[in-house]
């Protein structure tokens, strides 16, 4: 958005999400998940993500995610 200029975020689809379970995720405890941006460019986004709960990692993700432009199928569904 700050690129872009823009006060809102692209329209965007998932071209690629993977999740790796590493260990059971407590249910009696709070969990955390974090994110961030790995790697940015015009059209899209790699996001890398980890859920954590009682100070270990309990699983990671990482997704791709590239925004498209009117036209598109999937452009502005819900």
């Amino acid at each position: 958005m700050k690129r872009a200029k823009t006060d809102h975020p692209p329209c965007t689809v998932t071209a690629e999400y993977s999740i790796k379970l590493l260990r059971p995720a407590p249910t009696s405890d709070s969990v955390f998940l974090s994110a961030k941006v790995a790697d940015l460019t015009d059209d899209r986004a790699t996001v890398e993500g980890t859920l954590s709960a009682g100070g270990k990692v309990c699983a990671t993700c990482r997704g791709i995610f590239v925004a498209v432009k009117e036209g598109h199928p999937a452009y502005h569904r819900w």
